[in-house]
């Protein structure tokens, strides 16, 4: 049966209404979500671990008589890395390795200490680098476990020189993945709790007696899980509130029509709202790549899934020329972006907006969110428009240095003089005015 995947021409007089309506997409913000959420972190925040504990219950069905059987101790994380597989094991660990080189890289790139400078009159300034005392990282443990989260999660914030990393993941039923468990050992995880939804957002965001409060809180999650990291931000950092996964495919039609087809699937097959859309200048091979995907998609034990995603937000787009592509490309700002052509750079050299690109037809977006080593953790719903990767600068802050010399604060505190009384802010005036001689 064929995939009613919605067809679009960019010549079209209603394409950019029609490309509109692909796009559109309403972030989840339900009401009985966001009362459950508030009421929820209302109550960690005044009951602690009382509350976490009831709310694993009622959620994970776990049923724990004391809050510090939440914790998983570092041997089972050291326990659960030795009886990997050794085939896994090694692609875990190869994964670290490259995760940790790129974001070591990056931090070197970035200056890791700051800078000074000294003026003529001998004022210093500057900017001092400093890391996070301690962040906490989500990690989703319900329908689906993710061990690359915990890497892409972790791994930056270590290098970033951050001394404490707390993790929290739901272990519904009480059964514990031991492959996020194993990639927790290898990122340098410091404590790890069996508790996930609001209630673990509370905790990280609050405190409780045997969950320490955090700096920032990072990683994916469910509704409750973003409209809970939505409302404690201001009490901590979050790195972002995540949409859908999504994968904008720009192919000159070189490229085996099977390979574009699987790389669609890799995203639709996260969630019915995952999007994905294919932009060519070839008619005839968007009729491949639609035969590819009613011969393949059969294979796949995700079908179902696939199948509602491409329907109801995938797109197979007929452009006028690779520029157009391009352009179009820059207005949906997507979180993945293959170009998928001969000589990719020249087309990358046109894009603005994307959160990760991935050049040629060998670069498939499943590598990016393994072991490439740059971070997997990317804007979404056309946020690359302004957001970047999740990276070393995410677990930093930076404190300005300013020394101000007895000469520099003769010429500098008048000009502040002025500027303040212009204010109406005389203790300002005044402050700066006692300085001069």
């Amino acid at each position: 049966m064929s995939v009613p995947i919605r067809r679009l021409d960019s010549t079209a007089a209603d394409f950019p209404r029609r490309l509109s309506d692909v796009l559109a997409f309403e972030a989840s913000e339900d009401e009985a979500i966001d009362r459950a959420v508030a009421r929820i972190l209302a109550d960690v925040k005044v009951r602690g671990d009382a509350a976490v504990l009831d709310y694993t219950r009622q959620f994970d069905h776990v049923d724990l008589k004391a809050a510090g059987q939440l914790e998983i101790g570092k041997n089972d994380l050291q326990a659960a890395l030795a009886q990997l597989p050794a085939a896994r094991r090694h692609a875990l660990e190869v994964a670290a390795d490259r995760v940790r080189s790129y974001h070591e890289r990056q931090r070197r790139e970035c200056g890791s200490d700051g800078f000074v400078y000294t003026e003529a009159d001998g004022t210093v300034l500057g900017q001092k680098v400093t890391p996070l005392d301690r962040v906490g990282i989500y990690v989703p443990g319900g329908k689906a476990a993710y061990p690359s989260s915990v890497l892409m999660n972790a791994i930056p914030a270590r290098v970033a020189g951050v001394p404490e990393i707390i993790m929290v993941v739901p272990t519904p039923n009480a059964v514990r993945n031991e492959l996020v468990l194993a990639a927790a050992a290898i990122a340098g995880v410091d404590r790890v709790f069996t508790v996930g939804g609001a209630q673990a957002v509370g905790a990280l965001a609050y405190g409780t007696i045997t969950i320490p409060a955090v700096d920032k809180i990072v990683g994916p999650g469910n509704a409750y899980v973003a409209a809970a990291k939505r409302r404690v931000f201001g009490t901590v950092g979050i790195d972002m509130i995540a949409g859908p996964s999504e994968i904008l495919v720009i192919c000159d039609g070189t490229t085996d029509p099977d390979w574009v087809a699987m790389d669609l699937f890799s995203q639709a097959e996260h969630d019915e709202l995952a999007q994905s859309i294919l932009l060519c200048p070839d008619a005839p091979y968007i009729e491949r790549v639609q035969a590819s995907i009613d011969r393949l998609i059969d294979e796949l034990p995700r079908k179902d899934v696939i199948r509602a995603s491409l329907t109801n937000r995938g797109a197979l787009i007929k452009v006028r020329d690779m520029q157009q592509a391009c352009e179009i490309a820059n207005d949906i700002a997507p979180e993945h972006l293959e170009i998928s052509a001969e000589d990719p750079q020249q087309w990358a050299d046109r894009i603005r907006h994307a959160g990760a690109m991935f050049l040629g037809r060998f670069s498939s977006e499943s590598i990016g969110d393994y072991c490439a080593g740059p971070n997997h953790v990317l804007p979404t719903s056309r946020t690359a428009r302004f957001s970047s990767p999740l990276g070393v600068y995410d677990f930093q802050k930076r404190s300005s240095i300013i020394h101000v010399s007895e000469a520099g604060a003769q010429s500098l505190g008048r000009i502040a003089s002025e500027l303040a009384n212009g204010e109406g802010l005389q203790a300002h005036a005044r402050s700066a005015e006692y300085r001069i001689k």
